[in-house]
């Protein structure tokens, strides 16, 4: 298997709102829900850098699709990376995340590492850090 990701699915509660809060809200590129006429098929698919693909599948669909229970998740199973160029660039992202309805778990500031950061849930609780590392310029 080669190391690669092409698609990243997040599991959402309300499809309609959750497509809104990344296409509207953040400004995320997609050709809205498709797949409706299927059962357990209506998905949003959001165009990112590079071939990747953000998904959004409502977690009633995800579980009937692999067979799991739609059981509790946890807050911190893992984080969605968005690195940018400069701390300003950091502050216009989390206040466009604000704008968009996104819940500020941790304001921007200055990291231990040198760095910029701060982390928001998105409306189904999916954190993502925005961040300047100063490294990766």
């Amino acid at each position: 298997m080669k190391p690669r990701i092409s698609v990243l699915t997040l599991s959402v509660s309300d499809l309609e709102k959750a497509a809104a809060f990344y296409r509207d809200g953040l400004g995320f590129k997609t050709e809205g829900i498709v797949g409706r006429e299927f059962e357990h098929g209506a998905v949003a698919f959001f165009e990112l850098d590079h071939g990747l693909r953000l998904a959004l599948w409502p977690r009633t669909s995800l579980a009937a699709d692999t067979g799991l229970p739609d059981g509790p998740r946890g807050e911190i199973e893992f984080t969605l990376g968005h690195n940018v160029a400069s701390v300003a660039e950091v502050d216009e992202v989390m206040n466009q995340a604000t704008k968009a309805g996104a819940k500020i778990v941790k304001p921007a500031q200055a990291t231990f590492w040198g760095g910029y950061a701060g982390y928001f849930q998105d409306p189904d609780g999916h954190i993502w850090e925005v961040v300047f590392n100063p490294a990766f310029v």
